[in-house]
């Protein structure tokens, strides 16, 4: 094994098992982090695997197929979180709001919560 075989072994194992032991039992999550890391390992143990795939689907090199399915899976992952986010924004709002209505709701039934609760008033 070169040096940067055992190199990129090490911080693909240490990667692993950091999500495994955050994902806690999420089972999806387990085992595609599992096979991706088996995936990682293997490519990196017999690097001739990817230049052999590369041919058949008539790419350069190995290097090449791997950074173009890595530019695929960064711009897949990064469109998957920004609908998260966005998600949570709408939810974050609806909740907000929901509490908002609710004390306004409040401060309506009770004339005298209006009174003190009013900034500016003595």
């Amino acid at each position: 094994m070169s040096g940067i075989q055992i190199l990129l072994f090490t911080l693909i194992l240490f990667i692993g098992i950091y999500f495994l032991v955050r994902l806690k039992q999420r089972l999806y999550d387990i085992v595609l982090l599992s096979s991706m890391v088996l995936l990682a390992i293997t490519l990196v143990l017999f690097p001739a695997i990817t230049n052999s795939v590369a041919k058949w689907l008539n790419v350069g090199r190995g290097a090449d197929l791997i950074f173009y399915l890595s530019i695929l899976t960064f711009w897949y992952l990064s469109l998957k979180l920004y609908v998260r986010v966005r998600r949570l924004e709408r939810l974050f709002t609806e909740i907000v709001r929901n509490d908002a209505l609710k004390e306004i709701h409040k401060l309506g039934t009770n004339p005298q919560l209006r009174d003190e609760e009013q900034p500016g008033k003595i």
